[in-house]
């Protein structure tokens, strides 16, 4: 029995180490991305702002929730099923010709980076968009606040 695991655990490590990192690192982080779409919602609200706009029925809300529903369901049935596989090759996206990859948003809203030194392009000029000094209470001074 320990031979058996011995020779398991050898053969998980040599996979690991042929295929290389970026391809099962891609595949679960995007299997991590889509699980968690009940929770955001993304396929929902888009599909019912776009079906409120171009399909002009007598229930756009309703028949919006449902195509959302399922493209939500489809999207967390490909996060468990990539999450199971990551290991696994190939690393591209499934069904990518009902779901589109990447996390859905509805047309009125595009997120924005975090505002926070990481993401600053002028930190060597000594400032950035940030909090000047986020540790004191009262400091919400910004630099460049859109």
């Amino acid at each position: 029995m320990r031979n058996i695991f011995s020779l398991c655990a050898l053969a998980a490590l040599a996979a690991v180490f042929a295929t290389g990192c970026t391809g099962p690192e891609t595949k679960l982080g995007r299997g991590m991305s889509n699980i968690i779409e009940p929770v955001r919602m993304g396929e929902m609200r888009r599909s019912i702002e776009q079906r409120a706009i171009f399909d002009r029925e007598s229930a756009p809300l309703a028949t919006g929730f449902v195509h959302g529903l399922n493209k939500t369901l489809a999207r967390t049935g490909m996060g468990i099923y990539e999450i199971i596989t990551f290991p696994i090759p190939p690393y591209k996206a499934i069904g990518t010709n009902y779901v589109v990859p990447g996390r859905p948003y509805p047309d009125n809203y595009k997120p924005r980076l975090l505002d926070d030194s990481l993401y600053a392009t002028d930190t060597a000029l000594g400032f950035s968009g940030g909090d000047v000094l986020p540790i004191v209470p009262g400091s919400r001074f910004h630099i460049f606040d859109n």
